[in-house]
């Protein structure tokens, strides 16, 4: 397409001397700008889609998918109901749970609490919770000796193995001196990481038998909670279970629990698309301007090519290759190190928090106790492409203006 003459000439143009210093500035300043922006909106992007990952697998491995509860009665018969859910196509597993509110106390440190009343072969089959054991057993667990806590928690409370933690429920037992709290202690059989603030911070699990006990539960759960092969066909498996449950239960998805947060998440991130969009605009803008300057500077060369024999396709097609080589190596250079920063965000993020002794990414305020980033392969080569889409148009308009030159005029005025 590009012949070697016309390459020789280009490559020319790009080396500039002293005399076209100010343009060769306002071209290294377009190229700065498209390496930048390109790095900073694959880093963003994939900075974003870890969050909604992360979040996305941490929340519904804990939460499950949909939770079924029992309309205007107790949910004594959750076995046999948990036996028709697991027969339907599509569901992994049906989960009885207990939960609570409660009040949870140990070495005068106390704060709210939610507790889970799981059975612990219901827990093992959970790999998001039974890999995130970092103390104790679930054997432990699993003989009603005890509950789990949290890391962050039983390091607030000063907890290990076997410390007992104290939970107050404010469903108390009813006296002659009205409602008393209902207290009980229990000893710490494990203790968990989910690498999420808020569960490694206030969920505890119990055995479901206790939980039922200090919950005053009598043989019932408070939910069912199922876990589907694919989340995203929730309205499909929410038919499946309606037919086959019946109207005596209600069902939650998780769409309709977390609809707000996951959708806040997808506006957070296509409004940070936009906003760094900007970043390559502007210079695409600054690649027109330092390409008129050349024109106007290299009018009497243009003219000489003329002269020679060099027509208006080959003139065009050389300032085109100098804008467009611009937009090249920017992107390229943007490219490399977009994914080389996204790819070691965590160990950067890390040696930049030793380096200035601050807390960049707390984890009470971002959920996660890591910075993930999920580098998605069609992201990055929709935003190359839009770079390089944008050089090559910000460089068409300059090089038509070269091409448009007449000689006799720029010589007659030389």
């Amino acid at each position: 397409m590009f012949t070697a003459f016309e390459r020789l000439v280009a490559s020319r143009y790009l080396r500039s001397r002293r005399q076209e210093g100010f343009i060769s500035v306002i071209a290294w300043f377009s190229l700065i700008g498209i390496m930048l922006g390109v790095a900073t909106l694959i880093i963003v992007m994939s900075v974003m889609n870890g969050f909604r990952e992360e979040l996305f697998a941490r929340i519904l491995g804990l939460g499950g998918h949909m939770s079924v509860m029992s309309v205007e009665r107790d949910f004594t018969d959750y076995d046999a109901v948990a036996k028709k859910v697991r027969g339907v196509e599509g569901v992994v597993s049906a989960t009885p749970l207990v939960e609570g509110q409660v009040m949870a106390t140990a070495n005068g440190v106390a704060s709210g609490a939610l507790v889970r009343g799981v059975r612990a072969v219901d827990f093992a089959a959970r790999p998001v919770l039974a890999n995130a054991i970092i103390d104790g057993s679930i054997e432990s667990y699993a003989s009603g000796k005890g509950v789990m806590v949290g890391s962050r928690m039983a390091a607030r409370m000063g907890l290990h193995i076997g410390s007992k933690i104290t939970l107050i429920s404010p469903k108390g037992n009813t006296s002659a001196f009205g409602t008393v709290p209902r207290m009980k202690a229990y000893p710490v059989a494990a203790v968990f990481q989910i690498g999420m603030f808020e569960y490694d911070n206030s969920y505890i699990y119990m055995p479901l038998a206790k939980a039922q006990i200090f919950f005053k539960k009598k043989k019932s759960i408070s939910v069912l909670e199922i876990l589907t092969v694919d989340a995203d066909a929730i309205s499909i498996m929410r038919k499946r279970l309606f037919t086959t449950l019946g109207p005596d239960v209600h069902i939650l998805d998780w769409q309709q629990v977390n609809s707000s947060f996951f959708t806040a998440l997808q506006v957070e991130r296509n409004v940070m698309f936009l906003i760094l969009t900007m970043i390559i605009i502007v210079a695409a803008f600054n690649i027109i301007s330092s390409q008129i300057m050349l024109v106007n500077d290299k009018g009497r060369g243009i003219a000489i090519l003329r002269t020679m024999g060099a027509t208006r396709g080959m003139v065009l097609r050389i300032f085109f290759m100098t804008g467009a080589s611009v937009g090249i190596i920017g992107t390229t250079l943007g490219s490399v190190l977009g994914i080389a920063f996204a790819v070691n965000i965590e160990s950067i993020r890390q040696w930049i928090e030793g380096l200035t002794k601050t807390d960049l990414f707390a984890a009470e305020i971002y959920f996660l106790s890591k910075l993930p980033a999920v580098i998605d392969p069609g992201e990055v080569v929709w935003v190359i492409l839009m770079a390089l889409f944008l050089s090559f148009a910000a460089s068409i308009f300059p090089a038509r203006r070269a091409a448009r030159l007449d000689p006799v005029e720029v010589l007659r005025y030389e």
